[in-house]
């Protein structure tokens, strides 16, 4: 292993050594690809509803056009052909569907046995070289309930016992047998990691390391300074390459040269910015230090999760690009939770260029992701904060989202050409009594609450009654 004494030696060099090269990454490259396929829709037209389109605008009595699974035109008093579909919203109002950026369904699935507890390879600090799509089940029925509750698409990540848990995987809330028909064609992999109390109790509690908290920073730096290694080697010896996809699949512990490394392949990835790092992580002073960490090794970190004192940086979060991806009101179940209050969200929502997302990390909590949203509304009009209007609020659950999770070009908003990912809710989100009442994943209609055959049941639960 390279000597940490050496940690700040030639990082300008090293950096040089991460960019990417013209095309993919061989880092990145994909052998379980993504097999979506939409399904066929009609062209539709929604109309007369409150539209709020995840860009921070709101229209009233306006209209949506979809067709060959796209938005086509968003704006009143829209033309359309005899042959469309036409959806009376009065009274109702319409967004982008809702995106999760931190889930678990599929690696830790319903019911809730050992048998399907398969989040956390708890085996080494550093496993880069899971990927938790590896692990989802898709006949979870927590995807149809999270269906329900408006969510069109999602990002798996492992759990948060590990200095690095692995890769996460962007999901499609679609039903299917295979977890790749669910993978989001062309959005990046999430690199999960978490600092603080976690890794350190997992492991501090097997006698090994890390069992501090200074023990977590030198166990990341190590990584990161092999994945450096790694890096300069295999971009230094074009006569190595051909060993990648050759009859030596084994997966080293070191910097290995030539040799392939699935853990340094992933972290190789996120120093290059082909995976995006998502980090566990609460305190404020904790979240500065990945931050620090970040610049040492040349590496962004896309969202900070759970970050119940994400307030605390919010300015130097919004300066950096970072995204705070937060629970509504989560606190004080561990000591590092201990400082939270109501209204992180909306303070780091506040600073210009920001970026705050309502996440679940639950398969109840994404099912009313739209509720923990309003909670957020109703703590900051009680500090006597400005008023957060329902435009912006949206945005915490669509548009910003998917700028975390590398998939803004294509949903995450209701703007001509993105895919026709769409809720139609039957009144205000932000109103405790909201319900979705017709959810559109790509064109497609796969939820109509007035229609209960129209909602996917898993394999799992044929034969069972369903609500």
């Amino acid at each position: 292993m390279y000597n940490l004494l050496h940690a700040g030696i030639g990082l300008a060099l090293l950096s040089l050594a991460a960019a990417p090269a013209t095309g993919a990454s061989r880092f990145i490259q994909d052998p379980y690809p993504s097999t979506y396929q939409p399904r066929s829709s009609e062209a539709v037209l929604i109309h007369n509803a409150t539209v709020l389109t995840g860009t921070g605008q709101r229209l009233d009595d306006a209209d949506v056009l979809l067709r060959d699974g796209k938005v086509v035109e968003v704006g009143r008093a829209l033309q359309a052909g005899n042959e469309v579909r036409r959806i009376d919203a009065h009274g109702r109002w319409v967004t982008p569907g809702l995106i999760d950026v931190h889930s678990h369904l599929g690696v830790y699935p319903s019911p809730g046995v050992s048998a399907h507890s398969d989040g956390n390879e708890m085996t080494a600090p550093v496993t880069a070289n899971v990927w938790a799509e590896h692990s989802v089940w898709p006949q979870d029925p927590g995807f149809a309930e999270a269906l329900a509750g408006g969510v069109t698409s999602m990002q798996v990540l492992p759990g948060s016992a590990n200095l690095v848990g692995g890769r996460g995987v962007v999901l499609k809330n679609v039903p299917t047998t295979t977890y790749q028909a669910m993978k989001f064609p062309g959005a990046p992999w999430g690199l999960k990691m978490a600092c603080g109390e976690n890794p350190k109790r997992v492991y501090g509690g097997k006698g090994t390391a890390p069992g501090t908290r200074m023990g977590n920073v030198a166990g990341y730096r190590a990584a990161f300074i092999d994945a450096s290694e790694y890096i300069a080697k295999n971009t230094a010896k074009p006569a190595k390459r051909k060993r990648w996809f050759g009859g030596d699949k084994a997966d080293s512990s070191g910097d290995s040269g030539g040799k392939r490394d699935l853990k340094l392949d992933t972290l190789a990835g996120a120093i290059q910015g082909d995976i995006r790092v998502h980090i566990h992580c609460y305190r404020a002073d904790e979240m500065a230090t990945m931050l620090d960490l970040a610049d040492e090794f040349g590496f962004r970190i896309a969202a900070f999760h759970h970050g119940v004192e994400a307030y605390k940086l919010a300015d130097r979060l919004a300066q950096e690009g970072v995204c705070g991806a937060l629970w509504a009101d989560w606190w004080g179940f561990k000591m590092e939770a201990f400082d939270g209050i109501q209204e992180n969200i909306a303070l780091v929502d506040r600073p210009a260029n920001s970026c705050a997302i309502v996440h679940s990390d639950s398969p109840e909590g994404i099912q009313r992701l739209n509720q923990e949203a309003a909670k957020v509304i109703a703590a900051a009009r009680r500090a006597d904060m400005p008023a957060i209007a329902p435009e912006r609020a949206i945005t915490w659950m669509t548009a910003n989202a998917a700028k975390a999770l590398g998939i803004e070009g294509k949903t995450g908003t209701l703007e001509a050409g993105k895919n026709a990912d769409v809720v139609v809710w039957n009144g205000n989100p932000f109103s405790s009594y909201a319900l979705a009442d017709q959810v559109f994943i790509d064109g497609h209609q796969y939820y109509d609450r007035a229609d209960p055959r129209s909602k996917p049941v898993s394999d799992f639960r044929l034969g069972q009654e369903v609500r």
